[in-house]
């Protein structure tokens, strides 16, 4: 069973696959700072070289063959403008030797294969993912609607995950970039990333003719354990969790929640995160 251990103090996690170790992350989101200028008019310096450096380092430190990216390498919607692309070719080029990249295709991620090296029919893999290969990194991007990875399902949280996902016995994606909102006794308040981690609740899926079928939908095994991976990009935001009224950006989310609870990066249980 391919569990998910978070890495304490870091917006990350080690998976033990049948035959590799892979770090997992979510929400990369590289050129951010430029989407704040041209979106919102922010201007923000550059922290490319901190993310890039930081996951650098948390690949070394782990010793892993792969890292899973799920969704959202990318800020920019289509194609990625000069200051974000040459984020992403540089980090390429600085990642360890021998470290596999896995890019679980996010909303943001769209264009992504158009500048990356290669002939994208001719590296067409046999399931339809995309193979590539730059700065000596090997890269697989999937469709949208994720990948089964030995015992981890992986999709990005957009969309509806593709059957094999679900059938996976823990399910992990990105996409929302949870937060809280903790408040102090003098009313001081501050927003921390968190994991959530729980149960799928049957409930949405069973609704969907392509999910008929599977035996957690009608209580014959156990639903898969849900993990949502904080953002690695601490300048993005996200949702609330905590917060009254605030909604999920998932199709199946807070319906699909069973029994989830927040955990702070440092690994301190927050609880249920309803009840926060």
């Amino acid at each position: 069973m391919a569990t998910l251990e978070p890495i304490p103090d870091e917006p990350a996690a080690v998976v033990t696959l049948e035959a590799e170790r892979a770090l997992v992350i979510a929400d990369y989101h590289a050129g951010y700072e430029v989407g704040l200028r041209q979106e919102r008019g922010v201007e923000v310096p550059s922290r490319a070289i901190n993310r890039r450096e930081r996951l650098c380092s948390l690949l070394e430190r782990t010793g892993v063959d792969r890292l899973i990216v799920l969704g959202d390498l990318m800020h920019s919607i289509g194609d990625p403008g000069g200051a974000e692309r040459g984020e992403l070719e540089v980090l390429f080029e600085s990642l360890p030797r021998g470290v596999e990249v896995t890019l679980v295709r996010g909303n943001h991620d769209g264009a992504i294969e158009r500048w990356l090296e290669g002939d994208v029919e001719a590296e067409k893999s046999e399931n339809g993912e995309l193979e590539r290969r730059i700065g000596g990194t090997h890269i697989q991007i999937t469709d949208g609607t994720g990948i089964r990875l030995d015992g981890l399902g992986c999709c990005h949280g957009h969309t509806w995950p593709d059957r094999s996902v679900l059938g996976a016995a823990t399910v992990c994606l990105g996409h929302e970039h949870p937060c809280v909102r903790l408040e102090d006794e003098v009313g001081g308040a501050r927003i921390e990333r968190v994991w959530l981690r729980g149960k799928l609740d049957p409930g949405p899926f069973r609704k969907r003719k392509e999910y008929q079928g599977m035996g957690w939908l009608d209580g014959e095994t156990d639903p898969p354990e849900v993990v949502v991976v904080p953002a690695f990009n601490d300048l993005v935001g996200g949702t609330w969790t905590n917060l009254e009224g605030q909604s999920f950006l998932a199709p199946f989310f807070p319906e699909g929640f069973a029994n989830t609870e927040a955990y702070l990066l440092d690994g301190t249980r927050l609880g249920p995160y309803r009840q926060l």
